[in-house]
């Protein structure tokens, strides 16, 4: 956005956080970045069959962009993107949203001018998106204050499909990418009819969305730090945890050609250094995030 602004989410009765509320944020960078750092997003909607009143949660494969904008930042507003098969529940709910909506072209209000993120912003299958990374365990004098460093993000906003080919395509290229970084070009490319017609692509206009971080060690209650009997014999600390990206493996299963799978000789370099770059990033977070004092 340049001039050194940082957008927020508005706070509003859906998307404000009230407990530990030292540990929300609503900067929309650091919530965009705990979505693509996912390797998994949760998809929460209802469905009309009042023989089911239990709301469904989805893990699926999405990503935070912007296909008016694909040069925008993660601290700009940006929908997401949601990979899935053409006749999932999740697929025919949001196209029988599309077609019952009064007028399914008005377009959304913004998402993070201040004015915007109201309740009917927006037209489509109204939809929860979660995510959430786990830093570290720790480790407390008693189980009450026991606690997890972990980053988590919340967004609300409104499913459609993406009805566009020019779209589809270049938004199936940013979720590929999203599961390992330069990857859709390294593969055959562009989809096939076939394929392009059993893939549905959702996009989501954001219409507000929150997030919470909790770092640090542990945070033990006076009544418990006062006494020596128990500071004597209960350890305390905290355990770092990061999703580890192992070394790559060739796939030696039977195909259904010639049967080898891969016939290709090296691990290509764009795999080698992302899964390496993760790794390293991710424990990177985790240990930093131990000695980190900013909520204390």
């Amino acid at each position: 956005m340049g001039h050194g602004r940082t957008l927020e989410y508005p706070k509003t009765s859906v998307n404000r956080v009230n407990r530990y509320n030292q540990r929300a944020t609503y900067d929309l960078e650091q919530i965009h970045s705990i979505i693509n750092t996912s390797t998994v997003v949760h998809v929460s909607f209802n469905t009309p069959d009042p023989s089911n009143p239990f709301p469904v949660t989805l893990p699926m494969v999405g990503v935070a962009a912007s296909f008016e904008h694909p040069s925008a930042s993660l601290g700009e507003p940006l929908d997401i993107y949601l990979h899935g098969y053409v006749s999932s529940r999740l697929m025919n709910l949001s196209r029988n949203a599309a077609q019952a909506a009064p007028d399914s072209t008005s377009p959304p209000a913004s998402t993070a001018s201040g004015d915007g993120g109201g309740e009917g912003t927006a037209q489509g299958l109204p939809v929860t998106i979660s995510a959430t990374l786990v830093d570290g365990l720790v480790l407390t004098l008693t189980p009450n204050t026991h606690d997890v460093n972990y980053r988590s993000a919340t967004l609300f906003g409104y499913a459609n499909l993406v009805t566009s080919l020019e779209e589809k395509v270049w938004a199936m290229e940013q979720v590929t990418n999203s599961v390992v970084r330069d990857r859709w070009r390294h593969t055959r490319v562009p989809p096939d009819g076939a394929e392009m017609q059993s893939t549905s692509i959702l996009r989501v206009k954001v219409v507000g969305g929150s997030g919470k971080v909790r770092v640090g060690g542990p945070r033990d209650e006076l009544k418990d730090l006062k006494r020596d009997d128990i500071r004597d014999k209960v350890w305390t600390g905290v355990i770092p945890v990061w999703e580890c990206f192992g070394d790559p493996i060739e796939y030696r299963g039977v195909a259904q050609g010639d049967g080898k799978e891969n016939r290709v000789d090296s691990v290509p370099e764009h795999v080698r250094e992302f899964a390496r770059e993760m790794r390293e990033q991710n424990e990177k977070y985790a240990l930093a995030a131990v000695v980190d004092t900013s909520q204390d």
